[in-house]
């Protein structure tokens, strides 16, 4: 009888809280089909490592680790990239198919947001028309939640969404109680939000507060606002209350803030050479509060995307559920799908697992529905806050520690042993 062929599992694009429980969904179903599949390993940074043939053996690592993936955050046990397979790089999708032959490897899962999706068709394709037996699956995540369509047919939300919607109700709620006391002199703080140009995550500002008590004020980049209407708003929130929050989007259009792109063209506000919170803090110290005071900056970095402690329980399920979920599409349904979370209709909160064509989410992005922003261009509607509340969960995700510490996984460096001549991808050569 011959062996069952093996698996790689990879990622790619930013992380979030709850990828590695996705991860450990597809290890532990795979496990569990060892008729089906042979060893799994992982692509060490994602297509960078099938490339470079870096393949980490995860069925060789202990069960304890692999089942403490479940509260690992971001992507510190297999690593991910930001590297774009394009079409020109014809060596890197013949390298690709070369390394996943080498090692006999008959499935793909590849972890990620619409570019990642693209690039699981792109080597599923051409596996196909080299004559390569070789299933790929795609497996969603992203903190923007901007896979998808502006429908929400293909998928509801991603698996990484709902802990960063988590952590931004969370984080509001603790800076209003630090603006409360502290307005005299800082009457209003400006908070800058992950999540490039699209709304989902300062939106779930909102969160925090869904019945409005807080003097909160939301700026989308999809608002439409001027940096002088934003600080007509913010005054007449000042004359109202005495103090302002403002939670605005890291793409909100204040001009030019020495923007740069990463390889997947993706704007990398956190590497601009100033951030739009300072240039909103600037503007609204220099046109003048209507009250004493001055108006300060608060700007949370990747630890928006890599806080375990703040994971939606919610989203630590359905991420987990997800990655079976892939695991079944490929046994049962063949190559060129990615797993997807459909909500169902009727009174609460239920979803449904399924399947939707890689093609058809490839390099889509979702923008955050118009109809979601309310009237006053500085709030979110009731809509939104129906459809973001329920993936927050309504308990603390349970974190084991070994002296005080967080007990994250540690997956031992057990290698497949290269089989081909070294490789540097296309894009790295000079």
């Amino acid at each position: 009888m011959s062996k069952p062929p093996n698996v790689v599992v990879a990622q790619s694009g930013g992380p979030t809280p709850v990828i590695n429980n996705t991860l450990r969904g597809v290890v532990e179903s795979c496990r569990e089909l060892r008729e089906r599949f042979g060893a799994v390993y992982a692509g060490v940074h994602g297509i960078e490592g099938i490339l470079r043939e870096e393949l980490l053996n995860l069925s060789a690592q202990d069960h304890e680790e692999i089942a403490l993936l479940r509260t690992t955050p971001a992507a510190g046990s297999i690593g991910t990239c930001r590297y774009k397979l394009r079409k020109a790089q014809e060596e890197d999708f013949e390298r690709a198919i070369e390394v996943l032959k080498a090692h006999d490897v008959g499935y793909l899962f590849y972890i990620g947001g619409n570019d990642s999706m693209d690039t699981a068709a792109k080597v599923a394709q051409l596996a196909h028309e080299r004559g390569v037996e070789l299933v790929a699956t795609g497996v969603p995540k992203t903190i923007d939640n901007d896979v998808g369509d502006t429908e929400f047919r293909l998928i509801d939300h991603t698996p990484g969404y709902g802990s960063v919607a988590r952590y931004w109700a969370l984080a509001v709620q603790n800076a209003d109680e630090e603006n409360a006391g502290s307005c005299p002199s800082d009457p209003v703080l400006v908070m800058q939000a992950m999540g490039r140009k699209i709304g989902f995550i300062p939106a779930a500002a909102r969160l925090a507060d869904p019945e409005r008590r807080m003097p909160l004020l939301i700026l989308l980049r999809e608002s439409g606002l001027t940096l002088e209407a934003l600080a007509d708003r913010v005054n007449d929130t000042l004359k109202q209350r005495g103090r302002a929050l403002v939670v605005v989007s890291e793409g909100f259009d204040v001009g030019e803030i020495g923007e740069r792109k990463d390889a997947f063209g993706h704007t990398t506000f956190s590497s601009s050479e100033t951030t739009v919170a300072q240039v909103v803090v600037n503007h609204l110290n220099g046109a003048g509060l209507a009250c004493l005071g001055l108006a300060r900056g608060n700007v949370p970095g990747t630890d928006q995307r890599g806080s375990i402690i703040h994971a939606s329980t919610v989203d630590l399920e359905e991420a987990y559920l997800v990655g079976c979920q892939a695991v079944s599409i490929a046994v049962e349904h063949g190559s060129g799908y990615m797993a997807t979370i459909l909500r169902e209709p009727g009174p609460g909160y239920r979803v449904r697992y399924d399947r939707v064509p890689l093609r058809a989410v490839a390099n889509s992005e979702r923008s955050f529905p118009a109809a979601w922003i309310a009237p006053s261009r500085t709030d979110v509607t009731e809509e939104f806050v129906d459809y973001a509340l329920p993936l927050v969960g309504s308990d603390w995700p349970s974190v084991p520690l070994v002296g005080g510490l967080q007990r994250f996984a540690r997956l031992k460096p057990v290698f497949a042993d290269k089989m081909l001549p070294a490789y540097v991808p296309q894009g790295y050569r000079s």
